[in-house]
Parts: structure tokens; C-alpha cells; sequence
């Protein structure tokens, strides 16, 4: 008898691809990427994320390799900032989608996951009395210092979060290597979520998107990763600023272990931990130490973006 899949490989993954410009295809020895340049294999067995961008097509027997091997495929806009679509994740059961569902819909329950969710973020316990939307609120103003720290860390000048995705070149190179590296970790969040078996649209601090629940488990990292990281790279004016920043991701996420982290870190939001005899009270968990800058899951460092 077949037994239900119900947690899937993800933790000890890479965290992403980006590909464009080309065709994913299987053969006998496994998936390729080819273009002008030539062929490329592709490890689909370490990868949690594929993003296919403009100019990019994928066989059907390319498709059912990466579903069967549990990583995510997304169509993205230009430098993969705007997704169009995705693929499925790697689990059967609904327990995770149900357990989610049922604490969104209720206001006591979604109140208190926000209030969890902004503990594990900032390491402090918000008052009972404030609602979501001024937990936002709170969350905005730490995320504004963030930015200004940024900036006065690596000499660029900042004068706000503006971008258009409908127009990628009017954006100033700061907003765009923040688009790229906030996409670069909502794409990872993502992977996790669907592949789990969550939605990636019910949220708790942010609501009324497809995306919501993206946006709320992104927020654990974002100060600590995708902010520094752009801030980082746009100070060194590199001349495919997109390309490094994609780059610089991936090495960050792989020396913060990103992927261990975020499936204990929403079941830890949520009050179901799956850790076998934790207390869901208990936040010692990864975004804990991440923000704490403690040893487990902790940001070390500027790595250099390696490869090409």
C-alpha cells in the first residue's frame, strides 16, 4: 500500500535558479538547459526553486522531472521580479492546509499568529491591544530604520522604496537590487509553502492577495537577508547588477541555511510545530537565532557573489 506523502525533501536544498533565454529538456542522463552558449545539466534533485524567465521554454518531460523530484517551478517576468505562474508542490496531504485555514479565518487566532509572527521577527512581545493593522504599522517603521542603517553602511544614497514593474529601467539601482533580492527570497518562501502543502494566499499580517502568506513568512528574513544583500551589491556597482544580486542570494541563503529554516519557522508561527515534543509556546526557533544573531541559522557575513 502506497503511503501518503505528506512531508517532502526541501530542508538540505539550494535555494534557487534563474534561467532564461533557452530550452529545459530531459534526456537520459537527466535535465538540461541549452542555449547559445550551449548545454548546461541541471541538478534537479538539490534544487527547490527553478524560475524560468523571458524567453525561456521547458518540455513536458522536463515538467513532470522537476515535479516528481518536489521543486517548484515559477514563470517569471524580466530579472524575476513579476510571476505569472507556478507549478505544483510535493505533498498529498491537506493537514498543514486545514491546520492554516482554520487559525486565518478566525480574527483571536489570526491575531494572535501576527503577534507571534512579530515576536519571532523583532525578539519582542507586541501589546495584546494592538490590532494587525498596527502591527504593520510598527513592522514599517522597523523596516524604514533598516533601509537607513543600510545606507549609511555602504554609502548609497536612499530617498525611498520606489519601483514599477511595468517600468524596470525607470527604478534607480538600490530599488532594483531590492526588487531582485526580494524575489529572489519570496520565490524560495514560496517553494516552501506549496511544497508543504500551505497556501501561499492566507496570510495573517498581510491579507487580500494571492501572495499574502509569502510576503508574512519573508518578512522573517528580509531584514537580515534580501536588504543587506542588495544594499551590499549595489555598492559595488557591478555592471549586471540583477545578475550579482541573483548571485549573491544564493550564497547568502546557502550560508544561512534558508531552506532548513522556513518550514520550522512557519509551523513555530503558527503554534503547530512539527518538532517532536516542543512546546508551540516555545519561540527558540530559526528566525529567533536569525534575529538574534545567535550560532543556529544566525547571518554571518558579506560573502563575495561567486560563479557567473
Amino acid at each position: 500500500m502506497k503511503t501518503l506523502q505528506e512531508i517532502p525533501k526541501f530542508s538540505d536544498r539550494w535555494s534557487h535558479l534563474y534561467l532564461e533565454m533557452g530550452l529545459v529538456d530531459k534526456d537520459a542522463d537527466g535535465l538540461n538547459f541549452s542555449n547559445k552558449a550551449g548545454v548546461v545539466p541541471l541538478p534537479i534533485d538539490q534544487i527547490s526553486l527553478l524560475m524560468l524567465g523571458p524567453g525561456t521554454s521547458i518540455t513536458q518531460q522536463a515538467m513532470k522531472a522537476l515535479a516528481e523530484n518536489n521543486c517548484l517551478v515559477s514563470w517569471v517576468g524580466q530579472e524575476g521580479v513579476r510571476m505569472y505562474a507556478h507549478s505544483t508542490g510535493g505533498t498529498f496531504s491537506s493537514r498543514r492546509l486545514l491546520i492554516q485555514a482554520r487559525l486565518a479565518s478566525n480574527d483571536e487566532s489570526r491575531q494572535e499568529v501576527a503577534r507571534r509572527m512579530y515576536e519571532m521577527r523583532f525578539l519582542e512581545k507586541p501589546p495584546k491591544t494592538k490590532s494587525i493593522e498596527q502591527l504593520r504599522g510598527m513592522e514599517g517603521l522597523r523596516v524604514r530604520a533598516a533601509y537607513e542603517e543600510a545606507s549609511a553602511k555602504y554609502g548609497i544614497k536612499w530617498s525611498g522604496r520606489f519601483y514599477n514593474q511595468d517600468d524596470w529601467d525607470e527604478a534607480d539601482p538600490i530599488n532594483k537590487a531590492l526588487s531582485c533580492a526580494n524575489a529572489c527570497l519570496y520565490g524560495v518562501c514560496h517553494a516552501a509553502i506549496i511544497s508543504a502543502g500551505y497556501s501561499a494566499a492566507l496570510g495573517f499580517v498581510h491579507t487580500g492577495k494571492m501572495l499574502s502568506f509569502v510576503y508574512d513568512v519573508a518578512d522573517f528574513y528580509k531584514t537580515k537577508v534580501s536588504i543587506p544583500i542588495a544594499f551590499m551589491v549595489a555598492a559595488k556597482e557591478p555592471s549586471d547588477l540583477e545578475h550579482y544580486v541573483r548571485l549573491a542570494c544564493r550564497d547568502v541563503f546557502h550560508q544561512a541555511r534558508l531552506t532548513s529554516l522556513i518550514l520550522p519557522d512557519i509551523a513555530e508561527a503558527l503554534g503547530v510545530s512539527d518538532d517532536p515534543g516542543e512546546d508551540p509556546s516555545e519561540l527558540e526557533g530559526r528566525a529567533v537565532s536569525m534575529a538574534s544573531g545567535t550560532e543556529n541559522g544566525s547571518f554571518r557575513g558579506e560573502p563575495e557573489p561567486s560563479g557567473s
